[in-house]
């Protein structure tokens, strides 16, 4: 008989040549449970998927109830489903009044993929700028965007009309012009290795927008939901996206995407084509039932006050001589290490130990720290002590 092992590498589309192979039978607030007992910390919560921890009673009971109640009816935008509504709805409620129309999808490339659609219609405009070193999604256009030509060169040719500027540089800015559609950017670039951007910058890059035209579409898929200790990022940088896209912890867990715009905007999709844009799964009313609960839980146990301080004890705590620096904001963090391999023996030595940490797509010598945000302040030092003797252990075999 086949182990679980086998059988995951025969028949599961695999992504690389070494996946961790981590089996977890059941996972609870930051710990993920394999079938043996063993518990795992959980430091990057599913790549900030996970902002309410695992298994929140009130999430569940949420899916449990929709369950009851329906499951998929129709394509999306036909039928009135209360769970999206009450989603949008919420959405709109704490967000600027220019972002009060959402439109669901399933994940955050088909929400990017939304969302470029979305600006060259309303525009009538074909160039396209994003920033090298950002990360969008994986399909064809969001994979267009994608600012790393070693994940993108093998499924050429891609869109058109693309350019890309160096994040951070405002002297950049004057590449966009009235042929641009749309100007796409994370408010801090995560697959970059947590790159936070001068306070002006992104101000500086929404006024040059309303100068020539172009909308501003902001990728909030990992920042969103609190996770650098707002909301969202956006609303401490004083600029109100024309279109922001959101997915991972929207969902509470469970796949859905989503791009938010102004009603005037995403009319466009209405006509000229009619179903401008279309998903059948889009806004599944399970998943908005999940995201629903997750946002009330989010801010009724005000989890977002509480980042700063869980920032600064990580801070205080990974003291270690093996770290050469700890970028970014809240509880978005990159432990720079310096050296891709030794980068590499953290992560495996750290699973070992029971921690479960990741580095970023294009930075490979930083370990991604992403928790959940109901971390406690006991499990925070509790993970920085495993990390500290994971990093001891480390640098005595180096």
């Amino acid at each position: 008989m086949l182990s679980s092992r086998q059988l995951f590498l025969q028949y599961i589309g695999q992504t690389s040549d070494s996946p961790l192979m981590l089996e977890i039978e059941r996972a609870e607030g930051i710990w993920l449970f394999a079938p043996d007992g063993r518990r795992y910390a959980d430091m990057i919560s599913g790549v900030s998927v996970s902002n309410i921890g695992h298994s929140n009673p009130y999430v569940l009971q949420a899916i449990k109830n929709q369950i009851d109640k329906h499951m998929h009816l129709m394509v999306y935008g036909e039928y009135i489903q209360t769970p999206q509504v009450k989603l949008a709805k919420m959405l709109a409620d704490n967000l600027p009044s220019e972002l009060n129309c959402t439109y669901f999808v399933n994940s955050g490339s088909e929400a990017v993929e939304g969302a470029l659609k979305l600006a060259k219609r309303v525009t009538g405009r074909t160039e396209i700028i994003a920033f090298r070193n950002a990360y969008h999604g994986s399909t064809q256009g969001s994979l267009s965007v994608m600012g790393s030509e070693e994940y993108k060169y093998a499924f050429r040719p891609l869109l058109p009309a693309i350019s890309f500027l160096e994040f951070n540089r405002p002297d950049e800015l004057n590449k966009i012009s009235r042929d641009t559609a749309c100007v796409i950017i994370e408010p801090i670039q995560g697959e970059a290795g947590v790159r936070v951007p001068d306070k002006d910058f992104l101000k500086k890059l929404s006024d040059k927008c309303s100068e020539t035209g172009a909308l501003l579409v902001l990728d909030e898929i990992q920042t969103g939901f609190g996770r650098t200790g707002s909301l969202f990022r956006f609303l401490t940088q004083g600029i109100v996206p024309d279109i922001l896209v959101l997915a991972k912890s929207l969902g509470g867990g469970l796949p859905l995407g989503a791009f938010i715009s102004s009603r005037e905007i995403l009319a466009a999709f209405k006509s000229n084509p009619v179903l401008g844009h279309i998903t059948t799964f889009g806004g599944h009313p399970v998943c908005c039932a999940a995201g629903l609960a997750s946002l009330e839980v989010l801010l009724k146990e005000d989890l977002i006050s509480q980042i700063p301080e869980k920032e600064k004890l990580f801070l205080e705590y990974l003291a270690h001589p093996l770290i050469k620096e700890i970028r970014g904001t809240g509880l978005l963090l990159a432990v720079e290490m310096g050296d891709k391999e030794l980068c590499s023996k953290v992560i495996r030595k750290g699973l070992e130990n029971g921690v479960v940490l990741d580095n970023f797509l294009f930075c490979d010598t930083a370990l991604r720290i992403s928790p959940p945000l109901n971390i406690t302040k006991t499990e925070i030092v509790e993970v920085c002590r495993i990390l500290l003797q994971t990093l001891d252990s480390v640098k005595r075999e180096t």
